[in-house]
Parts: C-alpha cells; sequence; structure tokens
C-alpha cells in the first residue's frame, strides 16, 4: 500500500464523532459528526493545501522578506512564499511529528523543534487531540528546551465546513473590534480598523455571499468562560463552531480564494492567533520563553445540531 501524501493517518473516535490526524505536520486532516464535516478537509491522497489543519509554530500567518531580530541579533528564516517575499506559517507544517499518546478518543502528536539557521532554539512541542461531549479540543504546548530564551508565537489553521456546498450559502457570525489592514500585494499589517459598522461586522450573523475576507482580527468578544466564537450556519441547517480560548487573542478569516479552482471557498478557514502577522518582525504580541519554561493554547470546534 502507498504512503498518503500526508504520511500516517491516526483515527480517533467518540460516538458519531471521528477525527484523523496526520504524520506531515501533526494537523488534523478530518473532523466530522457523522455525516456531516465540521472542519473543511483535504482528500487522503492529497497534500495539504491552503495549510488545512496545519500547526503554525513558532509564528502563524506571515514574517516579511524572513527577517527579524530578538536580543539584539539578527534573523533571516527561508522565503517560504516566494510570490510576496514572505516566511510564512512557521517551521514545522511539513515535519514528521509522532504520536505520544494514543487512545480511542483521544491523541497527542508531538515533535521537536532543533535549532537551525534562522531559529537557533530547541522547542519541544505537544498538540493533543480530544473527542468528547463537548467536540473536539486541540491543546498546544510548547517547551523550551535550549539554554537561551527564545521567541514564539502559535496558530492554527482549520477551515469550518459549511457542508456540501460553497460557504457563499453560509451564514457567519462573529464579533470583533477590531480588523488588522493589510497591503494588498504582501499582506502585512499597515495598521488596524473598527469592525463596527463595516463589510466586516457579522456580529448580527449575516450570510458570505461573494465576500472575500482574509484578515486577521483582535477585541474578540468572549463568554463567560473567557471563549470568542466562529459559527458557520450552513444550508443545511446545521452549524459548525470553532472557540477560542484567552491564550489566543486573535483570530485570521480566510475565505479561501486563493486556493485552486475546484477548492475555493469550499470552507472558511478560522484560524487562532496567539499574534498578529509580522509580529516576529514589530514584535507585537511575541512570547518570550525562557529556556524550561511552558506555554499552553487551546482552542475546539464542535458541531451545534
Amino acid at each position: 500500500m502507498s504512503i498518503p501524501p500526508s504520511g500516517r493517518q491516526y483515527e480517533i473516535r467518540y460516538g458519531e464523532q471521528l477525527a484523523v490526524v496526520v504524520e506531515v505536520g501533526g494537523g488534523v486532516r478530518e473532523y466530522r459528526a457523522g455525516d456531516r464535516a465540521v472542519l473543511d478537509p483535504y482528500p487522503r491522497e492529497a497534500m495539504c493545501d491552503g495549510a488545512h489543519g496545519a500547526v503554525l509554530v513558532p509564528w502563524p500567518n506571515r514574517l516579511g522578506g524572513g527577517r527579524y531580530r530578538f536580543d539584539d541579533v539578527d534573523y533571516q528564516v527561508p522565503i517560504t512564499e516566494p510570490e510576496k517575499g514572505n516566511a510564512i506559517h512557521g517551521l514545522l507544517r511539513w515535519c514528521n511529528w509522532e504520536a505520544v499518546k494514543e487512545s480511542s478518543n483521544q491523541l497527542t502528536m508531538g515533535v521537536r523543534l532543533h535549532p537551525q539557521p534562522g531559529y537557533p532554539f530547541a522547542l519541544d512541542v505537544t498538540v493533543d487531540y480530544l473527542l468528547d461531549d463537548e467536540g473536539l479540543t486541540v491543546t498546544t504546548t510548547a517547551t523550551n528546551r535550549g539554554e537561551q530564551p527564545c521567541p514564539y508565537g502559535c496558530g492554527h489553521h482549520p477551515y469550518l465546513s459549511p457542508g456540501s456546498g460553497l460557504i457563499d450559502q453560509a451564514v457567519l457570525s462573529f464579533t470583533a473590534g477590531t480588523r488588522i489592514v493589510t497591503d494588498p500585494d504582501r499582506q502585512l499589517p499597515t495598521g488596524t480598523e473598527p469592525v463596527a459598522g463595516s463589510s466586516f461586522d457579522f456580529s448580527a450573523g449575516r450570510q458570505l455571499g461573494d465576500q472575500r475576507i482574509d484578515f486577521a482580527f483582535a477585541d474578540l468578544a468572549r463568554d463567560d468562560a473567557g471563549r470568542a466564537w466562529v459559527r458557520l450556519d450552513g444550508p443545511d441547517g446545521r452549524r459548525a463552531e470553532l472557540w477560542v480560548d484567552n491564550s489566543y487573542p486573535l483570530i485570521e478569516l480566510y475565505t479561501g480564494d486563493t486556493l485552486s479552482p475546484h477548492r475555493r471557498r469550499q470552507g472558511l478557514g478560522v484560524e487562532p492567533m496567539t499574534c498578529p502577522p509580522n509580529a516576529f518582525h514589530t514584535g507585537d504580541g511575541v512570547a518570550r520563553v525562557e529556556p524550561g519554561q511552558t506555554v499552553t493554547t487551546r482552542w475546539g470546534a464542535r458541531l451545534h445540531a
């Protein structure tokens, strides 16, 4: 049997829920409840496209020119978005991860990020996937195993599914106070704008239509438990939901317009992020992780019938 492009496939189940986590990148390839996708999948026989389900460490989103400065030292990481001159979504998307803990409804994937040119720091990273009555909960833990402090940011790249069809017919509900504005060429931040009353205001819930979105949002509205929610009501009357805890102050929304034609707008990218685009360059929101220190972040998704 040939090896899938995303490597070994790990399945966990709970009741009617199924999640498939992959060896390459350690991300979630598929999450469904019964016959309904909660997170838009990519095919088993295909490479991960559009960072579907990917773990974004040690930075999410874009880093302009791949350059940053930390503790008075300049660093250069490889350019992985050459058409825009950026490094994008960290260093772990194509690494082989290993299962370090397995049960029927829970899986923990782990990897060591060894020091390398541009990021000469050592990180142990685990991502725990749990299915239970609350849906899917994803907990990311990073520990600095080096002898010096390191810069750190974390993100994930799931896509909420509208069910069948495109997201155009789905109703998006999401409340945030601020949108991070980016330049159209490189998609690096140029400032912020209030969301209220703008075309990006989904606080009352409305159909996406043909609106194109690829922006990060801050000042998220949160419930009494400190969770911020994104809800996508599909034409089938069922709702896919994603939440983030207080460790994620930002969520990027992406309507998938730059994917290959047959994959566009099949899911809504809802990306938990601990820091904004170009954070390693600006220092905005970047965690300084001391030797031996551990950072934990958590998000989740579920189907609300």
